[in-house]
């Protein structure tokens, strides 16, 4: 019987703090022409190790299923996850079928120890936020905009 070690990768330097950072690392993604969806795999320190391409979908769709979600990040060892994905036609608004898969993974997340940190949609215009369930065109959370008043 053979062993072989699995190599983590490195984290990023910098610590996710915000959905706000986490719309500003994808902004290139806002513009595409079709759904894509992203995980961002972090460690216990909320650094990034890795940000994967999960699904391709079309104009208005994007099939994702948890077992893709969660595979690689654990491999990575990863303590938490962020979902991203985009919305074409810039509507930032979470569909019933988003906010079911949503759910879905919220749930496996909790069966592997795997924190589910949040759920954005991003659009060239603004981002929604699942943990704070608002659109913000501004790129800035709804919690954010209150405290700098």
């Amino acid at each position: 019987m053979e062993l072989n070690l699995l190599q983590v990768k490195e984290p990023s330097e910098d610590a996710v703090h915000s959905p706000n950072a986490v719309v500003e690392l994808m902004e290139d993604a806002a513009r595409a022409d079709r759904e894509y969806f992203w995980v961002l795999h972090l460690n216990a320190g909320n650094r990034i190790i890795e940000k994967e391409l999960v699904s391709m979908g079309t104009v208005n769709s994007s099939l994702v299923h948890p077992r893709e979600v969660f595979k690689k990040a654990i491999l990575n060892g990863a303590t938490s996850i962020i979902t991203i994905h985009n919305h074409p036609a810039n509507q930032a608004q979470p569909s019933k079928e988003d906010k079911a898969i949503w759910e879905r993974l919220d749930e496996a997340g909790n069966i592997l120890g795997i924190n589910v940190l949040d759920h954005l949609i991003i659009t060239p215009s603004g981002a929604w936020y699942s943990r704070t369930e608002g659109t913000n065109p501004g790129k800035r959370t709804r919690n954010e905009a209150k405290r700098s008043k």
